[in-house]
């Protein structure tokens, strides 16, 4: 079966890998959460978030700087995806856990903003900066790491399979920015989509939109 993944240059099985990838990701950012949205919204947000940063800046990295022929050669795509989708989905359940913990804790706080005439997107503000904050350090403590405190796993990989040291470096910073890109997309259109949802068009935050935690 993953021979068949791997080298045949036809576009389905790539296709049916991706869409099984993507859902399970979407899986996984919804059992991070202590607090979910209810309904279908806990886990269409997070899987929609995820699938939109994940494959844009894939087909971004496969049709600007790889450009394998077929550009969506699985050889090549589907790790690519695997590697940006790993981390987004880290960054996206961090991001949402932290947004909805923040408005619970801090509801007070933000319903005596709206009480005083601010938008919700101002008196919310704090929450989404703590949320986004939360989600991007992980991605940026590795890659301030990289190379001065450790040797990433893609690029070890390659130095002992014989490739160059410079070549190397050179495909290891690529995907750092591509995970870099995919967390930040992610991250900011799930809070963002978060805060739509918790909110309504009369400047109200509507927490009851959120499930009671579990455990």
């Amino acid at each position: 079966m993953l021979e068949v993944l791997f080298t045949s240059l036809s576009p389905l099985w790539p296709a049916l890998a991706v869409i099984a990838m993507l859902l399970f990701a979407g899986r996984e950012v919804m059992t991070r959460q202590r607090r979910r949205l209810r309904g279908f919204w806990s886990y269409g947000l997070g899987t929609g978030a995820v699938a939109m940063a994940s494959v844009l800046v894939t087909a971004f990295a496969l049709t600007t700087q790889v450009a394998p022929d077929p550009w969506y050669h699985p050889q090549y795509a589907v790790p690519l995806l695997g590697m940006v989708l790993g981390n987004t989905l880290t960054g996206v359940g961090l991001a949402l856990d932290a947004l909805t913990s923040g408005l619970v804790t801090g509801r007070v706080g933000v319903e005596a903003r709206l009480a005083l005439g601010e938008t919700i997107r101002r008196a919310t503000l704090p929450v989404v900066h703590t949320a986004l904050r939360t989600a991007l350090m992980p991605t940026v403590n590795a890659m301030a790491a990289t190379g001065l405190v450790t040797l990433p796993e893609m690029m070890t990989g390659q130095i002992l399979s014989g490739v160059e040291p410079e070549e190397a470096v050179k495909y290891q910073l690529l995907v750092m920015f591509l995970i870099s890109g995919g967390t930040a997309i992610g991250s900011i259109a799930a809070v963002h989509g978060s805060i739509w949802r918790l909110t309504d068009r009369r400047q109200r935050l509507r927490l009851d939109r959120l499930s009671v935690p579990s455990g």
